[in-house]
């Protein structure tokens, strides 16, 4: 059916200006997260190299932890056991020089313990913890692993002989453990490595792709020429793939190029004798009605032949900045004497759209034509056509709606459809209408980088919604 048709109805704006309403499937698209199939592989390998690398560290924490913690404990346990015999086992004069030497070679500094000395424990992570535990259960209940003692800091354990007791401070150096920072700077700097080479991998996986769907794109335009493939790749399934795609958009070229040449000698073949046949019939039936008919039969078929023509034109338009008045003011023209048609045109002088101005003096020819045919209100008998267009960020937005019967909301889906006649179009001009008209205009506003939308309007009769490409301004 030749007529205008949409998408579910969308409140009108202050305007009168319909706005375009997503389809079904783009709506379903808009309600997830859009993300890249680039983006969802380095995800994917994040998340492997992530959890990979805390097992891995977690692992060698925990073969790590007991064997240093324990060697660390029997460090400071034999130094400590040492200083202990060797004060044992020597006078009050050798005590004095075997401290003094400790202190000045082996930087071990061995001062008595008095009540009153104020210290601070040993550090809190589970490392230093569990080397505090493994020194008493060496050294003896008694045992005090301290920061600091009297505000002087160092590594100090504290120990027992008989009923002394004494301090002894060692330089924290002989503690050699790797801090929880030093653990954190491993941990980010590999994690960022990884990271790193997630997205190389990703991006390598995913080029193959990203061409495949640049060139599909290409093809989708009609543009066959850029959508080559590299056949000469290493990985053997992608080179079949490209291949394969390779020799598609051949045949897909070849079938366009004989379809136009196709129609173009139907032109050629179909309209010279209709011109003959047109000639001859003026000239030769001296009945009036059936030359008129014969007549209106004859402009019918030439006009059936350039509807095929118009479908099948070239995918492939130059855009440049239109003027959408003065477009109008010319596919008005030829409406201003006519007493069954009556048009209300809004649209700004200085409203300028990126298009080929031919194709959209086309489009606009093919809604007034569907609009004069079938957009008559019953009591009237008059088409009354309204068309609004206005500017909204980098697009035109325009509404061409009538104020007849409309469709039902079965065919809404299939009007664009290519020789699709429902049952209005069919009573109401006599089987004169082809069912191209509204896919020639989705066809071309396509072409030229819009949108196509139809719809039921909302206080009766049929509208046609528009999106075109802003042109910028000089």
């Amino acid at each position: 059916m030749n007529t205008f048709a949409d998408a579910p109805v969308t409140p009108q704006d202050n305007s009168g200006l319909m706005p375009l309403e997503a389809g079904p499937t783009e709506r379903r698209t808009r309600s997830r997260v859009p993300l890249s199939l680039f983006w969802r592989t380095f995800f994917l390998l994040a998340l492997l190299l992530v959890g990979s690398i805390l097992a891995w560290l977690q692992t060698l924490r925990a073969l790590e932890f007991e064997p240093r913690a324990i060697q660390t404990a029997q460090q400071m346990a034999s130094l400590v056991n040492l200083s202990r015999a060797a004060l044992i086992h020597s006078d009050a004069i050798n005590r004095v020089s075997l401290i003094k030497t400790m202190k000045e070679q082996e930087g071990v500094r061995i001062v008595p313990r008095e009540p009153g000395d104020v210290f601070e424990p040993f550090d809190t992570d589970a490392l230093s913890q569990r080397i505090a535990e493994e020194l008493q259960s060496k050294l003896g209940p008694g045992t005090v692993v301290a920061n600091s003692v009297n505000k002087e800091e160092g590594l100090w354990v504290g120990f027992t002989i008989d009923e002394d007791r004494y301090w002894m401070l060692t330089d924290r150096a002989r503690f050699n453990r790797t801090t929880g920072r030093t653990w954190l700077i491993w941990l980010m700097t590999a994690g960022a490595l990884s990271l790193a080479g997630a997205a190389l991998i990703a991006r390598f996986i995913n080029r193959p792709l990203k061409q495949l769907s640049f060139a599909a794109s290409r093809v989708r335009e009609g543009d066959f020429e850029a959508s080559s493939l590299d056949e000469g790749v290493a990985t053997s399934e992608i080179r079949a793939v490209n291949i394969g795609f390779n020799r598609m958009t051949q045949m897909l070229a070849k079938i366009e190029q004989d379809r136009a040449v196709m129609l173009a000698g139907i032109s050629h073949d179909l309209r010279t004798p209709l011109a003959r046949l047109r000639l001859e019939t003026e000239l030769s039936v001296v009945d009036v009605e059936a030359q008129a008919n014969m007549s209106a039969d004859i402009a019918q078929l030439d006009a059936i032949i350039g509807k095929f023509l118009d479908y099948a034109r070239p995918g492939s338009v130059d855009l440049s900045p239109v003027s959408l008045r003065e477009v109008f003011d010319t596919c008005l023209y030829s409406t201003r004497h006519r007493t069954d048609m009556r048009i209300s045109l809004d649209v700004p002088e200085d409203l300028t759209v990126l298009a080929d101005e031919v194709e959209l003096g086309r489009v606009f020819t093919n809604l007034l034509e569907n609009a004069a045919r079938y957009g008559k209100s019953v009591a009237t008998g008059v088409a009354v056509v309204d068309i609004v267009a206005k500017a909204r960020d980098q697009w035109v937005l325009l509404r061409l709606r009538d104020h007849g019967t409309g469709v039902s909301n079965e065919q809404l889906t299939t009007l664009t459809t290519p020789f699709y006649r429902g049952e209005t179009a069919r009573t109401a001009a006599n089987g004169a209408g082809l069912g191209l008209g509204l896919a020639i205009v989705e066809k071309t506003i396509s072409r030229m980088g819009g949108t196509f939308i139809l719809s039921n309007a909302s206080s009766g009769g049929l509208a046609a919604n528009i999106r075109l490409q802003r042109a910028p301004k000089a």
